[in-house]
């Protein structure tokens, strides 16, 4: 498709503006003069061709860098330790990575794994350790440094320049929508949520597995999406849509070179912990199978729904009944995440025209939040750089936004009521931001399936002519048995009698 004629795309040909191409972005730009102009676009030129410093690239990775400026500066109230009179509640600053640097051992001098049990997966114990406890070494030694600062201000700067390579790879990935990259650097989700866990570790390996997956280097991103599996399960989801993809696209050796290499590296990061300390590493599995309903979650909301919360088992709901008897709530959470994923999976067979990784990708893990009975605050992050490749528009994208802090609010607010037993707010209001944020997801997901089903509205597909994120599959034909299934799916003439012969 040529890009000459796009709305939004430069005489060029090579960079979108959302001021042209984004309805909502356009709309907004009446306020200010209207969309970006001829010379505006000068900044999509090469800094030397035109002397300029201020690039789209530079803005976007500048937008990045004050976006967790502002967080860690939202987070400070908290960084010495000190949480009286529930400070980290009413100044919303909490942080499980200063938190845990006292409750995992690591100030003093505790292994992970070896010497204390870790409820995250190997890897994420493993930069835990890495990074905390150097930092018990030099307090040791000298009784003036704040041990607890230092490891959350350490694991910010880590964390920070995981989340600058993750802009980065948006970029590269988006390299004539260099502007979509804006989303995830200016998300409100990342101002508040960045560093409250070690989520941007696994997402920044999951980035770097996408664009390696992308240069058509299916060994790497296997390895690499295997990491970031090794550090969050949720990454390791993102086999599934390539599978798929590439089994329309007639290109399953590269998804199975993939997938081979990530089982290889989780095996392999889990191998010696698991065989060393079998119930210190077996620590993470036992928290998420015998957890209940958690806050925020769908079934939390059935459970207020449901009105029959009690102690008598004649008097309990359903959702009450599923938080009592955990296996059962289990096997309900998995089925629904299973059923959708079979959805997704024939959604992408069925589809006119192949899926991009990205769409199928943000279904896949938006259904795993949705059905899980764990929805913590910060795995907002798990689907941010999703979306961002999946549908890159505003409107929808600010929507979620919104929700997701109005929930962040009413979160902390419960926190707070928990901690003085004194409700903040009514627990109706709490659940109503659950629910708010749980529909602007679904309404993301119907969305990206709209798109999907009619790729003629896709934003990216506007400006590239296939799939940039897709590797092997960009530019791919289907494989001929599609169109052979499609047709017997399709015709209602019967099967011709066979001959008969005497």
């Amino acid at each position: 498709m040529s890009t000459q004629s796009t709305p939004g795309i430069d005489d060029a040909g090579t960079t979108d503006h959302p001021s042209r191409s984004d309805g909502f972005v356009r709309g907004l730009s009446g306020a200010i003069g209207g969309p970006l102009g001829d010379h505006a676009t000068a900044l999509d030129r090469p800094a030397g061709h035109e002397r300029r410093f201020w690039t789209v690239v530079r803005i976007v990775l500048a937008l990045a860098c004050l976006t967790l400026a502002l967080h860690w500066v939202q987070k400070s109230p908290c960084q010495d330790g000190a949480w009286q009179k529930n400070v980290q509640y009413t100044r919303f600053c909490y942080t499980d990575v200063l938190a845990l640097y006292y409750a995992e051992g690591l100030n003093e001098g505790k292994v992970p794994y070896r010497d204390h049990p870790v409820e995250y997966p190997v890897l994420t114990g493993y930069f835990m350790g890495a990074l905390g406890l150097p930092v018990h070494a030099i307090g040791d030694g000298d009784p003036s440094i704040n041990q607890g600062q230092w490891f959350y201000n350490l694991n910010a700067l880590v964390l920070g320049a995981l989340a600058i390579a993750t802009v980065a790879v948006i970029l590269a990935l988006r390299r004539r929508r260099p502007w979509d990259a804006a989303l995830f650097a200016l998300a409100p989700a990342l101002v508040l949520t960045a560093t409250v866990n070690w989520d941007l570790l696994a997402i920044g390996l999951a980035a770097f597995g996408l664009l390696a997956w992308a240069r058509k280097r299916p060994a790497v991103a296997g390895v690499l999406l295997g990491l970031a599996g090794a550090a969050k399960l949720w990454p390791l989801f993102l086999l599934g849509p390539i599978l798929v993809l590439a089994l329309r696209a007639n290109r399953l050796r590269a998804a199975l070179i993939a997938t081979g290499t990530a089982i290889a590296a989780v095996v392999l990061v889990n191998l010696q912990p698991a065989r060393a300390y079998p119930d210190n590493w077996g620590r993470f599995f036992e928290l998420n199978t015998t957890r209940p309903i958690d806050w925020g979650t769908l079934w939390y909301v059935g459970r207020y729904l449901d009105g029959k919360v009690g102690n008598d088992p004649g008097q309990q709901g359903p959702f009450e009944w599923l938080n009592a008897n955990i296996p059962a709530l289990n096997t309900i959470s998995y089925a629904l995440f299973g059923l959708a994923c079979l959805g997704v999976a024939v959604l992408a067979l069925r589809a006119p025209r192949r899926p991009r990784l990205a769409q199928l990708a943000f279904l896949v893990v938006a259904a795993f939040l949705i059905f899980s009975k764990v929805w913590s605050q910060q795995f907002v992050l798990w689907m941010l750089p999703l979306v961002v490749l999946a549908r890159p528009k505003w409107g929808a994208f600010l929507a979620w936004q919104l929700a997701e802090v109005c929930y962040f609010v009413a979160f902390y607010g419960e926190l707070l009521g928990a901690a003085t037993s004194r409700p903040v707010f009514p627990e109706g209001v709490f659940v109503l931001a659950s629910t708010l944020r749980l529909t602007t997801v679904v309404v993301l997901c119907v969305l990206v399936i709209r798109e999907i089903l009619h790729p003629e509205q896709d934003a990216v597909r506007a400006t590239y002519a296939d799939d940039p994120d897709g590797g092997v599959l960009d530019g791919a034909p289907d494989a001929p048995w599609l169109d052979r299934w499609r047709r017997r799916a399709t015709t209602t003439e019967p099967e011709p009698e066979p001959a008969i012969t005497t």
